[in-house]
């Protein structure tokens, strides 16, 4: 019942996990807005939900920051508040750091780490004033360790764990909950969408991506751990070992990586 007459701002919500999850808080029970820069994309999500009368679609491209804060100032005048903030907005790198450019590497950065803090700061105010709000935040088994053509994916999703993690110490008084969530691969278009070193699309879907985990069964696993109020979940296949190597055995995690580099 947690999802029940919630109102759920989703950000990236046209397809893969955000799709997904527009589609099982809609059956929840759940007021769903759902933003992106396609509204076509949009509007079929919604055309396909069970109660389409309870989703919202808005075009936002997160990066353009004014808009995120008209957006946000046009949702909490038509709904007063916004309750549970999904920022899963976001695009995936393949391409070496020498042969990226800098452009790149702050692109990646504007969509998937200042986009979401942006969405997240124009909600804060009216969360603290309500004394309620909860962020999932979408980030990646790259937000825990890195590997080799993801550098500036990786840092932004390392920034989201920075930020968002500091921010759940800030607010945490004012009964505002942060789950970080760490997919591993996830059989969407993700890597297909993926920018190389000149901003290009890779388009090319990655054997581990389509290997993955289904987005249903993602968001599933999403909207139950930020249900029961975790912290911080991690999912997928064998990846997901890579976060306890990590942890206890650094070194070792990064020889594997290097062998995974060399093939």
């Amino acid at each position: 019942m947690y999802y029940n007459n919630k109102i759920v701002w989703i950000t990236g919500g046209s397809s893969g996990i955000g799709e997904a999850m527009t589609k099982q808080l809609n059956e929840a029970g759940a007021t769903v807005i759902i933003s992106s820069r396609r509204m076509e994309e949009l509007q079929r999500v919604k055309n396909s939900c069970k109660y389409p009368e309870k989703i919202e679609c808005v075009r936002l491209d997160v990066t353009d920051i004014a808009a995120v804060n008209q957006t946000a100032e046009k949702l909490l005048e038509r709904y007063h508040r916004i309750d549970i903030s999904i920022l899963n907005a976001g695009v995936s790198q393949r391409s070496l750091a020498a042969d990226t450019a800098f452009s790149v590497d702050k692109r990646l950065m504007d969509i998937n780490y200042f986009g979401a803090i942006s969405v997240a700061k124009a909600l804060l105010p009216t969360m603290i004033q309500h004394q309620l709000g909860h962020f999932i935040v979408i980030s990646s088994l790259s937000g825990k360790f890195g590997v080799a053509l993801r550098t500036a994916y990786a840092a932004s999703k390392h920034a989201l764990h920075g930020f968002f993690d500091s921010l759940r110490a800030e607010v945490h008084e004012h009964n505002i909950k942060v789950t970080l969530v760490c997919p591993g691969y996830i059989r969407t278009n993700i890597s297909m969408n993926a920018l190389v070193g000149e901003g290009q699309k890779h388009g090319v879907m990655d054997q581990n991506q389509n290997k993955g985990l289904t987005p249903e069964a993602a968001a599933k696993k999403i909207l139950r751990a930020a249900e029961k109020g975790k912290h911080e979940i991690a999912f997928g296949g064998k990846e997901v070992i890579a976060v306890y190597l990590k942890r206890f055995f650094p070194r070792l995690l990064a020889k594997i990586l290097q062998k995974e580099r060399a093939k």
